[in-house]
């Protein structure tokens, strides 16, 4: 069990340490954006102090995350399979941030027009591969590979492929997720 804390400290540095520097910060930066001394923060990232919760927060904080992205472990699954939801979608999930949710879908049928929903929340979306076909309202938009679209999800929407697979990374905030799911649900 020791061993697993010290593995975990030394890998909740190593991630200050790189956050820090993709940032491009110098210690002193990091160390006044986190209310703490320059001195103080080169003891934790070298090893030469423990970490205590009050400077995690601080430092997931100026950091720009979370604290459970901060102390999280080692990645466990690294490769994703598909898998297929009700409407025969294949889906990729992604982990994301609190409230969003990233989805790649690699989308076979043209949109249904009988399956156009509004709902509350924020969508955005870039197509990978292929070319997609959004209905957005009244409109008809084709979205061709390295295009994205945004959109809110109270205009009347669907999306579909054009005259082939189309492969897209979707992004919904948290009422756009929770209808989609409650959508695959029915």
């Amino acid at each position: 069990m020791t061993h697993d804390i010290g593995a975990l400290e030394g890998l909740v540095r190593k991630r200050v340490r790189a956050l820090r520097l993709a940032h491009g910060w110098s210690l002193d930066e990091l160390a006044r954006r986190a209310t703490l001394s320059a001195s103080t923060l080169s003891r934790i990232e070298n090893g030469q102090r423990r970490l205590a919760l009050d400077q995690l927060v601080a430092l997931a904080r100026a950091l720009d995350t979370t604290l459970d992205q901060l102390v999280a472990s080692d990645v466990e699954d690294v490769v994703v399979s598909p898998v297929v939801d009700p409407h025969g979608w294949r889906r990729w999930p992604v982990r994301a941030q609190p409230g969003l949710s990233i989805v790649r879908q690699r989308l076979t049928a043209p949109p249904d027009p009988a399956r156009v929903r509004a709902h509350a929340g924020q969508e955005w979306l870039v197509v990978l591969s292929g070319t997609a076909l959004l209905l957005l309202g009244e409109r008809r938009y084709r979205l061709e590979e390295d295009q994205a679209a945004e959109f809110p999800t109270m205009l009347p929407h669907a999306i579909g492929a054009d005259r082939g697979p189309v492969d897209i990374l979707a992004i919904f905030d948290r009422d756009a997720r929770r209808d989609h799911q409650q959508a695959a649900g029915d």
